[in-house]
């Protein structure tokens, strides 16, 4: 199937917003990989690579600059080129480098990887395609893995639905930001030396981690969530501050949970549990119930309409669009340091389990999720389920590994057997 030529087409807020930001001390990419049950074959990933690309256009994209606006561009330069993996991923993007693409591919032995920069897609959109990739790459091999059961026929056209931006679509009348706190703890380390990132991984049960959030009453993302709370509670109170300051957690919704859309573009919203650790101290219990009780407050169709309709009118702001580029990047990496990273004190993301069909789960042994590097130096931690197997990862530039340390030492005292993978010297 030959690439088809599509025009140009403007981003979505969420886009503009990466694109903006992007720098060299951050990185807006981030990583799904695949660990398979056996070694990758490189020739075949790329003939997979060539063959799926052409049926998601929205990802075989460049950015361009126009005088007021970044915008994409089909992107006819050869490539993406399958690479052996790196040493440090999730680097950041540079729009005028590697024929412009904004995806990449890597393999190491039995790990397949996908890299995508944030301004493309979500995680929903990325692994709806990386799993057609993952298809025809066994297919490549000689598997019979046919499309249906989430896996996208690549011999059909791609859809125009597949590129909505459905922010604009239901945007609404109200607009609003979901209520946040103003100004979070930190939790910054020691920043190390350009490019030196940590990724350090815990594998366990889905099943007992389930069976243990629901001794709780929550599902897996808020007992995670609630963990981390508690840890950085306790890990400011050791800085032993003047005043502590609440904690609060950057959690992305998936909006295709709430409103219908086949786009693989961008449609998510962060929400934001947090606690003021100034009111008293809160048992672990007491934290989950808060976690869980706010998410079911906050992630639910009319506050999440308000927020997402916030960021849409803001986009269309008619005294924004008339400001050049150039004076916009500025503006936009102001406001996101003031809305997008003081009120945070750590990102926590999962885009929940990985399924593919019966066909294809002799062939896949696990997968991993990695965010890039923060704009501050302090860990980005995600989560990924395959099977039975559940996947969190702690990512970022910081020297210390304290957060991530207590953090798996709680669930194991939660009675939860964890394994642990690092790129980091000496952690086993």
């Amino acid at each position: 199937m030959d690439r088809p030529r599509t025009p140009w087409y403007r981003m979505d807020n969420a886009s503009f917003m990466y694109s903006s930001i992007q720098r060299d001390q951050f990185s807006a990419i981030y990583r799904f990989s695949a660990v398979m049950t056996e070694r990758v074959d490189p020739v075949c990933l790329q003939a997979a690579v060539d063959k799926a690309l052409p049926r998601f256009p929205g990802f075989a994209v460049k950015i361009c600059r126009g005088f007021f606006w970044y915008y994409f561009e089909p992107n006819d330069a050869p490539g993406p080129y399958v690479r052996e993996d790196v040493a440090d991923p999730c680097r950041p993007v540079r729009f005028n480098e590697d024929s412009g693409w904004l995806i990449r591919f890597y393999y190491y032995r039995c790990r397949i990887s996908l890299e995508v920069f944030h301004a493309l897609a979500d995680g929903a959109g990325a692994i709806a395609f990386f799993k057609a990739v993952l298809a025809e790459y066994l297919r490549q091999l000689g598997r019979d893995i046919p499309p249906g059961e989430g896996i996208i026929d690549l011999d059909e056209p791609p859809k125009p639905e597949e590129r909505e931006d459905a922010y604009l679509r239901y945007a609404g009348k109200a607009s609003r930001a979901l209520p946040r706190v103003s100004r979070a703890y930190q939790n910054r380390g020691t920043p190390e030396p350009f490019y030196t990132f940590h990724v350090t991984m815990g594998f366990l049960s889905v099943s007992a981690l389930r069976e243990k959030a629901k001794s709780y009453g929550a599902s897996i993302t808020e007992y995670l969530a609630a963990i981390l709370i508690k840890l950085l509670i306790e890990k400011q109170r050791s800085e032993r501050p003047i005043r502590e300051k609440p904690v609060a957690l950057a959690v992305p919704v998936n909006l295709r949970a709430f409103f219908p859309t086949e786009t693989l573009r961008n449609f998510i919203l962060t929400v934001q549990p947090s606690v003021d650790p100034t009111l008293g101290d809160y048992e672990f219990p007491q934290l989950v119930a808060l976690v869980h009780n706010y998410m079911r407050l906050t992630a639910e169709p009319v506050k999440l309409r308000a927020g997402l309709t916030k960021g849409v009118r803001l986009l269309y702001n008619r005294f924004l669009i008339l400001i050049p580029r150039v004076v916009k990047n500025p503006i936009m990496l102001l406001s996101y340091g003031l809305t997008g990273v003081r009120p945070y004190s750590a990102i926590f993301t999962n885009p929940g389990p990985f399924p593919v069909p019966e066909c294809m789960r002799p062939y896949i042994d696990h997968m991993e999720v990695v965010q890039g590097q923060a704009t501050v130096a302090r860990p980005h931690v995600s989560s990924i389920s395959y099977g039975d197997t559940m996947e969190i990862t702690f990512s970022g530039v910081q020297k210390e590994t304290d957060l991530e340390r207590e953090f798996f030492r709680f669930l194991v005292r939660e009675g939860l057997h964890v394994r642990i993978e690092s790129n980091r010297q000496g952690v086993q």
